[in-house]
């Protein structure tokens, strides 16, 4: 995560370039850093795609896109019309060889210090599209190549992908993105970690009861049944983004803020998680599939009534793990990841619990049922902040406590900037060459590693999902699994 320079020129290249993560995240996330000083005059987006579309009716899409998707408030037409001309469009089929040789001569036209690759396709064209631009010669040492999730669907599937990139690629050229890893709260998660001595002493199984990682979202599948019934939660959500965001919680000190080191942090917390026994699978998960519900005020329908969902699919839209971490810093600490869609509100957060005083004098809130311990929220979405939660004596004459807490609100701390969106930042690194918010090949096998005896032991029970109504919190088994810990869940802002 250390500052590099940014290079003197880029070209930045989307194939898929015409489809919706570009055009509704990504060209908007470079807007944003055009608006805001942080890309060089010599810096050009080429946005490839399969789509017969001329280049004026391209940035009349990216045009009707950018203004439903960049915030009001960020929105400038004069800016705008500037960045347009950084924008340009290539029609490719990615699958046919011959129609790589006009990217080739738009590349070498105006040549540019560092060429990043970003494949916002399928991963089954990862290899294809890898080969063409090697052929053409378009890998040297100064291009990078950005691999979307999802990196296959099971520990053999990602390895082939691995495998195929890398004939043509080298490991220091590949950007495994996962766009939590650039929120501005994941990053703060470190610098409270590692730049204060406050926490550092505390952040061990003495003083820690309990961590909970959550990422709920309140929409259902959407326009992504062929896709979302092929994976399911527990690939599309826990695979990637919660057991990084563990990785960041659970992390030793790295020796220093270079890449590699930081990421052979994360990897040894990825190879001291408990593996899972088919005992443990039904012991220590839940997985759940919404049925009809309210959401948002409006009645939905449930999975299964969904557009595109085969009849019967046992596809989970929910999951809830006990992990643990066979290390000294965590033995013992049970970590809880929960995910789901159709959830009352869009929600992604960290939660340490601290253990309580171990002979409480005061008498506690009379609304609370136990010893609420202290506790450490970091929210990623749909607000950014830090809050450390303590008690403090309630005004009065009596000793009576009440929960209090100390904030770090990032939209109110830095009032002088913007902070930069996840996409934003990682767009950013990749053209500076900056891998530490990106994962490593070693750290996504092992991630498909730990995830692959939950799948085996999901696909061979008849049972199915535990069902839930769109709306509510998820399965009540899933409360069960803190429960039987005698832990509550968090609640409250």
């Amino acid at each position: 995560m250390s500052q590099l320079p940014f290079p003197e020129s880029f070209k930045l290249v989307f194939f898929g370039g015409a489809g919706d993560l570009v055009t509704r995240k990504l060209l908007p996330a470079m807007y944003q850093c055009h608006k805001n000083g942080l890309l060089v005059e010599a810096g050009h987006i080429l946005c490839v795609d399969r789509q017969d579309l001329s280049e004026d009716a391209f940035l009349e899409l990216a045009d009707e896109k950018a203004r439903h998707f960049i915030p009001a408030a960020d929105w400038d037409e004069a800016v705008w019309a500037e960045f347009r001309k950084r924008l340009a469009y290539l029609r490719i089929d990615a699958t046919q060889p011959e129609q790589y040789a006009p990217l080739k001569e738009r590349l070498k036209k105006a040549p540019a210090a560092v060429t990043v690759f970003y494949l916002s396709t399928a991963p089954f064209l990862f290899a294809t599209i890898c080969a063409h631009l090697t052929r053409q010669g378009l890998n040297g040492p100064n291009s990078r190549v950005v691999l979307e999730k999802p990196l296959g669907h099971d520990l053999a599937s990602s390895n082939a992908i691995t495998a195929d990139v890398d004939r043509y690629f080298h490991e220091n050229q590949v950007y495994r993105i996962d766009h939590y890893l650039g929120k501005e709260s994941v990053q703060n998660l470190m610098a409270l970690r590692f730049g204060n001595a406050l926490f550092e002493p505390l952040w061990r199984r003495m003083w820690i009861r309990d961590v909970q990682i959550t990422i709920a979202e309140d929409v259902g599948i959407g326009t992504r049944a062929g896709f979302y019934d092929k994976a399911g939660a527990l690939r599309d959500m826990v695979q990637n983004h919660l057991l990084q965001l563990l990785c960041f919680v659970a992390m030793e000190p790295p020796a220093s803020l270079d890449s590699n080191a930081i990421r052979n942090e994360k990897l040894k917390v990825l190879e001291s998680l408990v593996p899972f026994s088919e005992a443990d699978v039904h012991e220590k998960t839940v997985r759940g599939q919404y049925r009809a519900g309210v959401s948002g005020g409006k009645p939905v329908p449930g999975y299964l009534e969904e557009n595109d969902i085969p009849p019967g699919s046992h596809t989970e839209t929910f999951v809830a793990i006990k992990a643990e971490i066979a290390n000294w810093r965590w033995a013992g600490v049970p970590f809880y990841l929960f995910t789901g869609k159709r959830l009352p509100e869009r929600l992604a957060e960290i939660v340490i619990h601290f253990h309580d005083v171990p002979h409480p004098i005061f008498p506690l809130p009379s609304k609370s049922g136990s010893c609420a311990p202290a506790k450490l929220v970091i929210r990623l979405q749909p607000d950014e902040f830090i809050r450390l939660y303590l008690y403090a004596k309630q005004p009065g004459d009596s000793m009576e406590l009440q929960p209090v807490s100390l904030d770090l609100n990032f939209a109110e701390q830095f009032k002088v900037r913007r902070t930069e969106g996840g996409y934003e930042r990682l767009l950013l690194d990749a053209i500076r060459g900056n891998q530490a918010l990106f994962v490593r090949q070693d750290e996504q096998e092992q991630a498909w590693r730990w995830v692959e005896p939950i799948l085996n032991t999901w696909a061979a029970d008849p049972k199915g999902p535990e069902p839930y109504a769109a709306g509510t919190w998820g399965p009540a088994a899933s409360l069960h699994l803190l429960e039987r810990d005698g832990i509550g869940w968090h609640e409250g802002n």
